[in-house]
C-alpha cells in the first residue's frame, strides 16, 4: 500500500532535520570541480618508535621533502602494495602525504572547498601548515571550506593518516605489545585484527577542490512513494545561509530532459504522472525499464541575484517487508547476489575505474541482482553504477568484528556517527534498500541487545524509508539483538568451518537453522554469506576441500535448501565471495581468502559458471511471474528473457 502523501513529506522533513549536507561535487553553471589532486603525491611513513616524530618535528609546516626522504605515492591507492618493502606493506601508524593545488584569483570570490572522498582511518589535514580538518574513520568523505584561509595562488596540502585499529574504532582491533626481551626487541608490537581482510591504508579515493557560490544549496533529501500510476516525490532543499536566499526552484526531468514536474518551494511534494519506476534489471523485460532515473534539478537565487544550481539523479521506488517477503514497489524481490570487497592487486582498496567497470560487467554476466558492501561503504562511483545499472545494494557500515569489549559508550557513539555519515551520503540512492549496521558482531552477548537497539532506533529515526539489519552469525538460541532487524541476514558455513568437508550434512543443518530463526522472529531471511575456499586450478575427484570440485558441490547443496525455503520465507542468497581478496597472513589463508567465484584478477572458477546458470534461471523464473511495464505489474503470458546485457 502506498504511503499517504502527507506522511511522505513528514519523512522527508524528518531526515533533513537530522543531517547537514555534503553533496557530491558536480559541475554545473555555478559549480566547478576545478582541481582533481589525484596523481603522484610525496609520501613518508613515520617509523619512529613512538610514531610521533612527524608531529614533534612539525612535518606539516614545510614540504615533506624538506624534512626527510620521500617517495612518490599514487592517490587514490592503498600504500601497502606499491613498493617492495615489507615494512611498508605491514606498517601500522602515521603515514604522511603532501601535494600542491592552485586556486586562481577569479575563484576566490566563491566558496572554495577541499574534499577527500576517503582515507583510512584517522586523518588530519593541513593547508599551508595550518590545520583545517580532522576525520575519524575510513570509507566516507569529509571536506572543509577554505574560504576563511588565504588560499589564492599555490597551496600545499599535507595529510597524515593513521591506520591503527583500537577497541573503539570501526572496525575494532587491538595493539599488543610483546614484552619478552628474549623474543622481541624493545617497543615491538602487533596490530591484532577482528576482521578477515587486509588492513589496507592510504588515501583510497579522490581528492578534489571545488567551488560553489557563497549562498549555496547545502543539502537535498528526496523521499518517493507510489500512488496508482503516479510517483510522489517529497523533497527538502537546504540552503546556506538560509537568510540570504531569495528563491528556490525545483524541476524534475525525465531521461530525455523533459520537465515532468516543478515547484517554487524549498520543501514540498511533486506528483510525477505515469511515473517510470526504478526497477532492478532482474525484474524487467526491457532495457528501457531498467533502473529508470529522473533528475532533480535545483536552482537557487540569492538576495544579490547570484544563482546556484545542482542536479541530482534519483529513482522512484519503495521498499518494504512482510513476515515472509521483501517488496520493491510492492512486488516480491528475491535477492540473488554476492558479497564483495574493494580489493585488487597493487592498488589495494584504491578507487579504480577499470576495475569498477569490470566488476559490473561480471555481475551482469553472473546474473547477480544485488550486492552487499561488505564490510564498509563503497566508493560513490561504485554506488553510481548500482543506481544506473539496476543492482540492489545492502549498504553496510564498517562495524565488522564487534566483540566483547567493543560495546561501550565510546564505541556506540562512534558507531552512531558513522551511520549518520553513511546515511547522509547515500540517502537518495534508489539502489540502496537496506542499511546494515554491522557484520558478524558477537550478538549473543547480553550487551549487544542495548547496543543494536540504540543504533537501529537511531537509523530508523534518520531514515524510516529503508530497512535496517545487521549480518548475524550467532546461533539462533543465543541471538540477543536480531529482533531489531527488519530482515534476518545470516552467514552460515556448514561443512566448512564446522563439519568440514561433510556436504551431506548441509541440507539438514541449514534447513533446521534457518527455520528456527524464522520461527523465533517471524521475519524474512537472506543468507548473506556461504562459501568455501578454493584454490584455482586445483582439482580432485571425488571432491576434496580447496578444490574447484568441492566448491561446486558445496554451493549446490546450499542451493537445494534455498530452492525449498524461498517458497516460504527466504528472500535472498548471497555467495561469499564475488572474488578472492587479501587478508592478514595466517596459516588458514593462502595469500588471502580464496572463497571467490573469481580469482583476484577476475578470472572465473568452475563455481562462477554454476552460479551464472543458477542466477539466470532465477531471473527467468521471476520474469515469468511478472512483467513490469510503466511501473505496474501485470501477468506476462508470453515470456521474454530479462535483459541481461546492454552493459557488459
Amino acid at each position: 500500500m502506498a504511503a499517504p502523501i502527507g506522511f511522505l513529506f513528514v519523512l522527508c522533513l524528518q531526515i533533513v532535520l537530522v543531517f547537514s549536507g555534503m553533496l557530491y561535487p558536480r559541475n554545473s553553471m555555478s559549480r566547478t570541480v576545478f582541481q582533481n589532486i589525484d596523481g603522484m603525491w610525496n609520501f613518508r611513513i613515520d617509523a619512529s618508535e613512538s610514531r610521533f616524530q612527524g608531529f614533534s618535528e612539525k612535518w606539516y609546516t614545510r614540504p615533506l621533502k624538506q624534512s626527510g626522504p620521500v617517495i612518490p605515492m599514487p592517490v587514490p591507492a592503498s600504500y601497502n602494495d606499491i613498493t617492495q618493502s615489507k615494512e611498508l606493506r605491514d606498517f601500522v601508524g602515521w603515514a604522511w602525504y603532501d601535494n600542491e593545488f592552485y586556486v586562481p584569483p577569479e575563484l576566490t570570490t566563491k566558496r572554495v572547498v577541499l574534499r577527500i572522498d576517503s582515507a583510512h582511518y584517522n586523518t588530519i589535514v593541513w593547508v599551508n601548515g595550518q590545520e583545517v580538518m580532522q576525520h575519524f574513520g575510513g570509507h566516507l568523505p569529509f571536506e572543509v571550506e577554505l574560504t576563511k584561509y588565504d588560499v589564492q595562488g599555490p597551496n600545499r596540502v599535507t595529510v597524515a593518516i593513521n591506520n591503527t585499529l583500537t577497541p573503539t574504532t570501526l572496525p575494532p582491533g587491538t595493539i599488543e605489545y610483546k614484552n619478552d626481551p628474549l623474543k622481541y626487541p624493545k617497543g615491538y608490537f602487533v596490530q591484532n585484527l577482528q576482521m578477515d581482510f587486509f588492513n589496507y591504508a592510504g588515501i583510497h579515493r579522490s581528492v578534489k577542490v571545488y567551488t560553489t557560490p557563497k549562498v549555496y544549496i547545502d543539502d537535498i533529501t528526496i523521499v518517493t512513494g507510489i500512488q496508482e500510476t503516479n510517483g510522489m516525490v517529497s523533497y527538502t532543499v537546504k540552503s546556506t545561509p538560509a537568510s540570504s536566499v531569495q528563491s528556490v526552484h525545483v524541476t524534475i526531468l525525465d531521461r530525455e530532459g523533459r520537465s515532468v514536474g516543478e515547484s517554487g518551494q524549498s520543501q514540498g511534494q511533486i506528483t510525477v504522472h505515469n511515473a517510470n519506476l526504478w526497477w532492478p534489471y532482474s525484474m524487467v523485460t526491457s532495457a528501457n525499464e531498467t533502473a529508470y532515473l529522473y533528475t532533480f534539478k535545483v536552482t537557487l537565487t540569492s538576495n544579490s541575484g547570484v544563482t546556484d544550481q545542482y542536479s541530482l539523479p534519483f529513482g522512484i521506488r519503495t521498499v518494504s517487508a512482510t513476515s515472509t517477503q521483501l517488496l520493491l514497489n510492492n512486488k516480491p524481490f528475491y535477492c540473488h547476489g554476492v558479497a564483495k570487497h574493494e580489493d585488487a592487486d597493487i592498488r589495494g582498496k584504491g578507487l579504480d575505474f577499470p576495475l569498477i567497470a569490470k566488476d559490473f560487467n561480471l555481475l551482469r554476466w553472473l546474473g547477480a541482482n544485488c550486492i552487499r558492501t561488505s564490510h564498509y561503504p563503497y566508493a560513490e562511483e561504485i554506488m553510481d553504477q548500482a543506481d544506473q545499472q539496476g543492482v540492489v545494494v545492502i549498504d553496510e557500515s564498517p562495524g565488522v568484528g564487534i566483540h566483547k569489549g567493543n560495546f561501550g559508550n565510546e564505541s556506540l557513539s562512534h558507531h552512531l556517527q558513522v551511520m549518520e555519515e553513511m546515511i547522509q551520503r547515500d540517502k537518495n540512492r534508489p539502489a540502496v534498500i537496506m542499511w546494515s549496521m554491522a557484520n558478524e558482531p558477537q550478538s549473543g552477548l547480553p550487551e549487544a541487545e542495548f547496543y543494536f537497539k540504540t543504533i537501529s532506533q537511531f537509523v530508523k529515526k534518520m531514515d524510516p524509508t529503508r530497512l535496517v539489519t545487521f549480518v548475524a552469525n550467532a546461533d539462533y538460541q543465543e541471538e540477543k539483538a536480531a529482533q531489531y532487524n527488519d530482515i534476518l541476514c545470516i552467514n552460515r558455513y556448514f561443512a566448512w568451518y564446522s563439519d568440514c568437508s561433510h556436504t551431506e550434512l548441509i541440507n539438514l543443518q541449514l534447513t533446521n537453522d534457518l527455520q528456527a530463526f524464522h520461527r523465533k522472529y517471524s521475519k524474512p531471511v537472506i543468507v548473506t554469506e556461504y562459501g568455501a575456499d578454493t584454490i584455482p586450478g586445483l582439482h580432485q575427484d571425488p571432491s576434496f576441500v580447496f578444490t574447484e570440485e568441492f566448491q561446486v558441490e558445496f554451493l549446490t547443496e546450499y542451493h537445494k535448501v534455498f530452492d525449498r525455503l524461498k517458497k516460504e520465507f527466504l528472500v535472498g542468497e548471497m555467495v561469499w565471495n564475488f572474488a578472492d581478496f587479501m587478508t592478514l597472513q595466517q596459516i588458514t589463508r593462502v595469500v588471502g581468502n580464496k572463497k571467490g567465484l573469481f580469482t583476484r584478477q577476475r578470472q572465473p572458477k568452475m563455481s562462477a559458471h554454476v552460479m551464472r546458470s543458477r542466477y539466470h534461471g532465477l531471473m527467468h523464473s521471476n520474469a515469468t511471474q511478472h512483467s513490469y511495464a510503466q511501473g505496474h505489474a501485470t501477468v506476462n503470458s508470453k515470456f521474454t528473457p530479462p535483459v541481461v546485457f546492454p552493459v557488459g
